[in-house]
């Protein structure tokens, strides 16, 4: 892990990344929203983040150094301004309105009747900006009759199938331990955003964009899973037999675990001569991919037996000489000090103004000419409210018809 060190725009200057010169208008709270217009902002727009004058929520969840800072927050909010707007107040709702006049992307949380109430709706905000995206999420489909039906992780992770997956292999349904519909749903709102603006970069035209955690991930689950449904057979099974073995699992060895994938007929041929069974690699239930799977449960059984015959080390010496997919079962500690991790500075610390010392995560995805970065560190509650409100009064909005710029440049490097 690097040494920590100020962050300045040297790291990531203004107008690197491919969402450059993108305003986005960041009314999300909790997980999904802020993991969607974060890496919006991690790609270069301009996030400026309304928060009501409590402050997103996540800012009092994990250790902190100081009120409102809290490590939840920290770590999904970078390259972002805070601006603070009690949008229960008139004066404050018609700021908001202004400021939907600048931006190329307005994207909120909240569900249609609370949005409409606040008169913040696609149909208001579009009627000032007929370009803007306008995007959110939801547990389910706005024109269905669950449109205003509440949904948290928990609640997706059960109707989507995700907690019944899991207790097939645990004996009862579990929830996967990460938040995982939060997470993949902004990643989706994000990639959603960014294909609508390439649509209005074609066409001239905003639109709404709205992600259904239901059938998102319903979708994710079910893309192997459906097996026999696919045909429109269900009877003749659901569920991907290989995902659903009790034996698919970290192998236990002789001082741990280890994970490992054969896939293809060479490399199980190869896998078989690891494991010291060359009789079976003529073996025909195992020789072919259709007669593995409908003989995995024996397969990985066999796989298990030998696993536990010698150290971890000793298996992962012989499945790289094999030239098989493996590798350790990593504790999160473990991960945070992870040489290939330290080698690529994945953890990066910098110095953040009030918080001290700091460690942010890279951005995975490389761009050859338009690189993503960290611009910004996750800001305190309202610092930038004087500093936009000052730059819209300074260059208040024209009309919505033309190309969406943002109207100032970034003044602050760290926030």
């Amino acid at each position: 892990m690097s040494e920590a060190m100020p962050l300045n725009q040297d790291d990531a200057k203004p107008g690197q990344g491919p969402l450059a010169g993108v305003r986005v208008l960041d009314l999300t709270v909790n997980v999904l929203g802020p993991v969607c217009t974060q890496i919006l902002g991690d790609m270069g727009a301009d996030v400026i983040k309304i928060e009501a004058p409590e402050g997103d929520y996540t800012r009092f969840v994990g250790p902190s150094r100081s009120d409102g800072m809290g490590t939840f927050f920290l770590n999904i909010n970078r390259n972002k301004r805070s601006v603070v707007l009690d949008l229960k107040q008139p004066e404050n709702r018609a700021t908001l309105l202004d400021l939907a006049e600048t931006t190329d992307v307005f994207v909120h949380s909240m569900r249609l009747g609370a949005a409409s109430r606040l008169g913040i709706d696609y149909e208001s905000v579009a009627a000032r900006n007929p370009r803007v995206i306008y995007a959110s999420a939801g547990g389910y489909r706005q024109d269905s009759s669950r449109a205003e039906w509440p949904a948290f992780d928990d609640v997706i992770q059960g109707v989507s199938g995700i907690a019944a997956l899991n207790g097939q292999a645990t004996g009862e349904p579990r929830y996967f331990p990460t938040v995982i519909c939060d997470k993949l749903c902004g990643y989706v709102l994000a990639s959603s955003i960014g294909m609508a603006l390439y649509a209005r970069a074609r066409t001239g035209l905003g639109q709404e964009v709205h992600v259904p955690m239901m059938e998102t991930m319903v979708g994710f689950n079910m893309l192997e899973h459906l097996w026999a449904g696919v045909l429109d057979q269900p009877e003749l099974g659901l569920g991907y037999s290989r995902m659903l073995t009790p034996h698919r699992r970290p192998y236990r060895t002789l001082d741990g675990y280890i994970c490992l994938l054969a896939n293809t007929d060479e490399q199980w041929r190869r896998m078989f001569r690891v494991i010291e069974r060359p009789d079976l690699v003529g073996d025909p239930r195992f020789a072919e991919i259709a007669p593995r799977s409908r003989n995995i449960d024996t397969l990985y059984g066999i796989v298990t037996e030998a696993m536990a015959m010698r150290t971890t080390e000793d298996w992962r010496q012989r499945l790289d000489a094999a030239d098989i997919p493996n590798g350790p079962v990593l504790t999160l500690e473990q991960i945070y000090n992870d040489p290939y991790l330290t080698e690529t500075d994945f953890f990066h610390r910098v110095e953040h103004p009030t918080e001290g010392r700091f460690v942010t995560m890279a951005v995975p995805t490389r761009f050859s000419r338009t690189p993503a970065g960290v611009r910004r560190l996750p800001p305190r509650l309202g610092e930038h409210t004087q500093e936009v409100i000052d730059q819209l009064r300074a260059d208040p909005p024209a009309a919505a018809a033309g190309p969406q710029t943002s109207f100032t440049k970034e003044t602050s490097a760290a926030g």
